[in-house]
Parts: structure tokens; C-alpha cells; sequence
């Protein structure tokens, strides 16, 4: 199966996913909705198990969230979390269909996952919250780890599509490729801010753009 592709899942897919564990059994959910990327799918899963390795409860504000499946699995993986928010500035008109297949099979997460339309700014955040988002365009990783580090927030981020233009990248692109030295300088701006940061990959074969940033104040 070519994890990268942005086909939908399907119910033609489920014989795909026969097995009983826990992602199997989201996989199948999400050939249920039949509105899922598979990308995202794969994108969502591998992002969340490593950061509930080290990031546990709290509750989950997923930014640029998307069809909020980073938000939910969470939860699953997690249940000290008491709640989630999902938060884009347009949610895919199919969200609510997956929230509710998920919803189906794991009826815990009913009243616990809310899905807001809105500018990420305008979210308020606390220290006890887990902010998390999966491909946050450009800049958009930068607003988000903004919004992180004023609230002393726990943060996981996988960045994407780097805008590289006028970006300060160090002096470092002399050595590095342009979007390698950016992660670089937000790694290092968080270590100035006190945080401690651990950096890991999801598989190269869902995304290229697959650097995992990992970060709780000291």
C-alpha cells in the first residue's frame, strides 16, 4: 500500500486492515467515513503514538487541525485527557462524518472532542494544554509555536511546507538545507525559552516533510 497517496479510504480498503489492534480498527473506521486522505491516516497515527511516548494528558488543542484525526487518536491513546479541541480556519465539510463513525466505535469520546472554525490566535491555551498539529503550512508552524511558548504549553509539530523566503535562517544554509536550518532555529528558540525538546522522524515513505518536534518547559 502506498501510505503517501492522497486517496480517499474507502470501503473497498478494508480488507487492507484486518487486525484487532487499535490501529486497524481506526483504519477500518476511516474506510467507513470514506472521506479520509490516506495520507492523513498514516500522517495522524505515527504522529500521535510518538507523542504520547512522552507528552501524557492534558487537554489536546489540535491547530490547523483539519479533519481533527491527530485530536481524536490522542484521546484514544490517552484517555487522562479530559477533552480535545480541533481548530481550523475552514473545517473540511466532512470532519462531523468522521467524528461520528469514530464516535461509533469508541463511544468515550462522545462530548469530548470540539471542533472550532476560527483563527488559531483566538484560542485560548493554557500550561496544562497539549498543543499538537500536523503539517501546519509555512509560517503557519511558527504561529502555532508562538501561541505554545506564550501559554508554557507542551508542544508537538511536524512542520511543512518551509517558506523559505526572507526566512533569517542563521547562517546555518551553508551547511544545511534551507528547511532543515529552519527546524534547527525553532528547535533552538525553544531551548532558549526553557523548554526541553526532543526530535524524532515519521516515516519517510507517508511524507518527506517528516520531522517531529517534541517540546515541554523544564
Amino acid at each position: 500500500m502506498n501510505r503517501a497517496s492522497r486517496n480517499r479510504l474507502t470501503t473497498q480498503l478494508l480488507p487492507q486492515f484486518p487486525g484487532n489492534n487499535l490501529f486497524d480498527r481506526v483504519a477500518r473506521a476511516c474506510c467507513r467515513a470514506g472521506c479520509l486522505p490516506r495520507k492523513e491516516l498514516f500522517e495522524a497515527w505515527e504522529t500521535a503514538r510518538r507523542t504520547r511516548r512522552r507528552l501524557r494528558g492534558g487537554r489536546v488543542v489540535d491547530l490547523a487541525c483539519g479533519h481533527g484525526l491527530l485530536a481524536q487518536l490522542l484521546l484514544l491513546l490517552d484517555d487522562s485527557s479530559p477533552e480535545a479541541l480541533a481548530v481550523d480556519l475552514r473545517l473540511p465539510a466532512s470532519a462531523p462524518r468522521l467524528a461520528a463513525v469514530l464516535g461509533e466505535d469508541w463511544p468515550r469520546l462522545a462530548g469530548r472532542v470540539r471542533f472550532i472554525e476560527a483563527d488559531l490566535n483566538t484560542v485560548e491555551l493554557s500550561a496544562d494544554d497539549l498543543v499538537v498539529s500536523a503539517h501546519a503550512c509555512g509560517g503557519l508552524s511558527d504561529q502555532i509555536l508562538d501561541r505554545a511558548l506564550a501559554a508554557r504549553a507542551r508542544l508537538a509539530l511536524l512542520p511543512c511546507c518551509h517558506d523559505l523566503k526572507g526566512a533569517d535562517l542563521g547562517g546555518l544554509h551553508g551547511w544545511l538545507d534551507g528547511s532543515l536550518a529552519l527546524d534547527v532555529l525553532r528547535v533552538e528558540r525553544l531551548r532558549r525559552a526553557g523548554y526541553r525538546v526532543h526530535t524524532q522522524t515519521i516515516p519517510g515513505d507517508i511524507t518527506p516533510k517528516n520531522r517531529l518536534l517534541l517540546a515541554e518547559p523544564r
